[in-house]
């Protein structure tokens, strides 16, 4: 439905055509996992929206597959309200849920059971007669990880994967964590390639999503005054900041498991290393701009000594503290967390990448729990001038802020003239958004991650060898920092942006932080 403006409103010249899209082939969506809290908060409300959004094949179906016994009428219940509560467009339309609810059905059973896998399939077929799917189906796993091999395994006995050249599509869609280390990660990439083809995997990392994310690419390709200056010559260092308020949220026992850097690192923050650091592509398809994100990641120098991490990376924990002016427990006292725990809940970190375009500027990167505020940004310094006409510290260097969330932007720091008689200069910001630019609000991640997964598109997915190589670098530290012998995490109060030796990791190389 086209945009209407309010009668005193000024139409938006940028908004027209901003949802023109192709809708995907008919398919099966089904998602295993559908009780749990990704299916509800996530997946569901995103397919609603794009159906709200004519962005949807009329011929779908969605299946939901768990433990919990439901009747099918009773699933679309439960996802109405899990749609009302978590979609992004609200009211729902009556209309369009009606359509989407009549493709909704449910298959109760245990993932190691062969007859749930039996019930499944005649679900689909069910599926291909009723609402016209033709054999294409698309398998998120919304589950934890240890059931990924099971599930793999039932949908081949089951014949549930069509090999594929078959002109019906089968593609399998699997969360992070892919593994917890290097090792894990190429156990489970053998276990998917014996069961699928590479084109019908989807690694699914949801930063990838964000619209921020991918304007990054078009913002450093589709451009031609950045493009120039975006390298060791007129860049002075890359500063990487993935910051969150809350705390593990009751997930004790997997964040005991896992860490900042499984968490974070080795996935969404190394992605945005991917990208700010890449090469441009040949092409914008998927093997082009994956070729060139996992030349990035084999340029990172690995550390190979306990020395070389002492001197290049921070961990911290985080202590009871207050945020927004409430009081929030440390990580010790969380639930399921085990007393004196060295498990880090922030890292900051300095990686060198060997590169023709970078090397010599280091990338610094902080990720953490409990900081003051939720703040996911990529700052570039620029080189500071050789000689300053306007005294000395007038002129500060220019820095280009990509902020990804929550404040969707991009900004760029320069000097500018004070008014009045004499020369002082003052730095000042241009700063584009996108809620005010485009006047709406952005997608969410899920909903481009699952309208490319239909289409067939791996651009915004991770590919195996890209994987095992973020692994490589996140093994590297985490062989010495998992070491008894390796000092535990530094605590920091929750509300504060981290332990003072982060602090201190810049200012051995003469620089700082940016305020956020």
């Amino acid at each position: 439905m086209p945009y209407v403006p309010e009668h005193d409103e000024i139409p938006n010249p940028l908004r027209p055509g901003l949802r023109a899209e192709t809708a995907p082939e008919p398919c099966a969506v089904v998602i295993f996992g559908a009780s749990g809290d990704l299916a509800h908060r996530k997946l569901v409300p995103a397919l609603y929206n794009l159906a709200a959004g004519a962005h949807l094949p009329a011929a779908l179906g969605i299946v939901g597959v768990s433990k919990s016994e439901y009747a099918h009428q009773e699933f679309a219940k439960n996802m109405r309200e899990a749609v009302g509560k978590f979609s992004r467009t609200k009211p729902i339309d009556e209309e369009v849920w009606q359509d989407f609810a009549a493709g909704m059905r449910y298959v109760a059973g245990s993932f190691d059971d062969a007859q749930t896998f039996t019930k499944l399939k005649a679900q689909l077929e069910e599926l291909d007669r009723t609402r016209a799917t033709r054999g294409n189906r698309l398998y998120y796993f919304a589950t934890p990880p240890s059931t990924f091999p099971t599930l793999l395994h039932q949908l081949k006995v089951a014949g549930l994967i069509n090999p594929p050249l078959d002109p019906a599509f089968t593609r399998v869609v699997i969360e992070k964590p892919f593994g917890r280390d290097l090792s894990s990660a190429r156990q489970l990439n053998r276990l998917v390639l014996e069961t699928c083809d590479e084109k019908q995997v989807f690694r699914i990392d949801h930063y990838l999503g964000k619209e921020t994310v991918q304007n990054l690419l078009v913002f450093r390709f589709g451009n031609s005054i950045f493009e120039p200056v975006w390298n060791r010559r007129y860049v002075d260092h890359v500063e990487i900041t993935a910051g969150e308020e809350l705390g593990i949220e009751a997930r004790g026992r997997y964040y005991e498991e896992a860490g900042i850097l499984r968490d974070m690192i080795q996935n969404h923050v190394l992605q945005l290393v991917c990208l700010s650091a890449m090469e441009p592509p040949v092409a914008f398809d998927a093997d082009a701009v994956r070729d060139e994100k996992i030349k990035v990641l084999r340029a990172v120098e690995i550390f190979e000594t306990p020395e070389q991490v002492m001197h290049n990376v921070v961990l911290g924990q985080y202590a009871a503290g207050s945020i927004a002016g409430a009081d929030v427990p440390g990580y010790q006292q969380e639930k399921d967390v085990a007393q004196g725990s060295r498990t880090p809940t922030f890292v900051a970190l300095k990686l060198n990448i060997r590169s023709w375009r970078w090397d010599g500027v280091p990338f610094y990167i902080r990720s953490g729990k409990r900081m003051p505020k939720r703040a996911t940004e990529i700052a570039v310094h620029f080189r500071p001038l050789p000689h300053s006409l306007f005294g000395q510290g007038r002129s500060q260097p220019n820095v280009l802020i990509i902020r990804v969330q929550p404040q969707e932007g991009i900004a760029l720091r320069f000097s500018a003239k004070v008014p009045g008689e004499r020369y002082r200069p003052r730095t000042v910001s241009m700063d584009f958004r996108y809620g005010s630019t485009f006047g709406s609000a952005s997608p969410e991640a899920y909903e481009r991650l699952l309208l490319d997964a239909m289409r067939g598109d791996q651009t915004l997915f991770t590919r195996k060898d890209e994987v095992e190589a973020a692994w490589k670098i996140v093994g590297s530290i985490l062989k010495a920092t998992e070491s008894s012998e390796f000092p535990a995490p530094f605590p920091y109060g929750a509300g504060t942006w981290g332990p003072p030796a982060a602090d201190e990791l810049l200012a051995q190389d003469g620089r700082a932080w940016r305020r956020l």
